[in-house]
């Protein structure tokens, strides 16, 4: 190869043109929504706020792990809603507690305070961690997951 020889270009340089532009674009659009004054869409805690939609059900709990691997979901105000052994398939509790236990973690909060779970008029679930604040909308994570949690709601369950 001589010294003249060019060596190709890792990327295309339409492509990289068209990465740039995408760039600019988002960032015009942004600004522009800025500029004309449009609100972000708001979450369904705001909507639901603003709708005046009230709750059908509470529920407080407790979710406690217990050293075999267990956790166990407690009702604040007396009694055990459900206990969920090793293994079986409530991975999506498992899951959404572990996320909200993390941010717990981060903001240096154990697991003392309570987390509400609510039906509300609209059909909507969710799940307050009455420590930080943070709500999630469990109706969006399709219909089997938000049963499991909406089993909570009236569930009796064995002693711990």
């Amino acid at each position: 190869m001589s010294r003249t020889a060019r060596s190709p270009d890792l990327v295309p340089r339409p492509t990289l043109i068209a990465a740039g532009s995408l760039v600019l674009f988002a960032i015009a659009a942004t600004g522009m929504m800025r500029i004309a004054g449009i609100a972000p869409a708001a979450s369904p805690v705001l909507l639901r706020q603003q709708a005046h939609v009230a709750p059908v059900k509470t529920r407080v709990l407790r979710f406690i792990d217990r050293a075999d691997g267990a956790v166990v979901i407690a009702d604040v105000e007396g009694g055990t809603a459900a206990v969920i052994a090793p293994g079986e398939q409530t991975g999506f509790v498992r899951g959404v507690m572990r996320g909200l236990a993390r941010e717990r973690r981060a903001h240096g909060i154990g697991d003392g305070p309570p987390f509400t779970l609510t039906l509300w008029r609209d059909g909507e679930l969710s799940l307050t961690d009455s420590a930080t604040g943070r709500a999630i909308e469990l109706t969006a994570f399709g219909s089997t997951n938000r049963a499991t949690f909406a089993a909570l709601l009236d569930a009796k369950g064995p002693a711990a």
